[in-house]
């Protein structure tokens, strides 16, 4: 029997441009009426139609089940399916990585009242970073700008992350050199398969002073928002012992506009 494309889709239970575009892809022939210039489907291209959306339904290209519906072998058969398979294993890990990275971002928001200006020790891992200011004044690099792009498609394993190069300054309550910059643990670049480059600063694993404060966006980033962990290190007799980093938690949009920041001091704990 013959079927228009309206019969046809109605019993294959597909729609009518799901028909054209296999047929667009030479998977399905329909017969063409000269005289009315309609397109007349055939019961054995439900079988065609029926085999394209088995193979389709195991996510391979529609131009490689076209390929496998006009003369495919079983072992290509097999081939297609054997990179179906792999590309879907690559999408479940990204997604299991992502998932991860949800969870602990979920976790870090949820606990910044609880840490709001209250120390704790911590171990903080290596991570990778692009400077991208001085202060808050951005750098024009051509190939730094490239990079950056590259990085921010990785959002949200990329988070933004500060340096306070004058750490010893600091002590003495002179002015703050900082510069931001997005950063990649160690961890997530391995995950993530980034190379290095010369661009990249590394900050080195580091026992750390840790604790989240609150920067308004009407005052300045400077030593008096974290002078309470500083006093904290002189009184429980730590050391500084490198550069003072940290990280944006969150950006609130209310009245106050501002920011939850991580700010971590690396340290010699004091010997007991």
């Amino acid at each position: 029997m013959r079927y228009s494309i309206g019969e046809f889709a109605s019993i294959t239970g597909v729609t009518a441009d799901t028909l054209r575009l296999y047929e667009k892809h030479n998977i399905l022939r329909p017969l063409k009426d000269d005289h009315n210039k309609y397109r007349y489907f055939h019961d054995l291209d439900a079988r065609n139609l029926l085999m394209s959306r088995w193979y389709r339904s195991m996510m391979i290209p529609l131009h490689d089940v076209s390929s496998l519906i006009n003369g495919g072998t079983m072992q290509q058969a097999l081939g297609k399916l054997e990179e179906s398979k792999h590309n879907l294993q690559e999408q479940l890990r990204k997604s299991t990585l992502l998932l991860n990275k949800i969870n602990e971002i979920h976790t870090e928001i949820e606990q910044i009242r609880n840490r709001l200006r209250e120390c704790q020790i911590k171990s903080v891992p290596g991570r990778y970073r692009l400077k991208q200011t001085d202060q808050n004044r951005l750098l024009k690099e051509h190939a730094l700008k490239q990079l950056v792009n590259e990085w921010m498609d990785l959002l949200p394993f990329t988070f933004f992350c500060f340096r306070i190069e004058n750490w010893l300054e600091v002590l003495n309550q002179k002015e703050l050199q900082y510069s931001w910059g997005v950063s990649l643990t160690e961890d997530d670049m391995r995950a993530l398969e980034v190379e290095e480059n010369d661009y990249m600063e590394y900050l080195p694993p580091a026992t750390c002073l840790t604790s989240v404060i609150y920067v308004s966006e009407k005052e300045p980033f400077g030593v008096s928002c974290f002078q309470f962990m500083l006093d904290e290190i002189k009184a429980a007799g730590h050391l500084m012992n490198g550069d003072i980093t940290g990280k944006i938690l969150l950006n609130e949009y209310t009245e106050e506009r501002g920011s939850y920041l991580e700010v971590n001091i690396p340290i010699q704990p004091a010997v007991a």
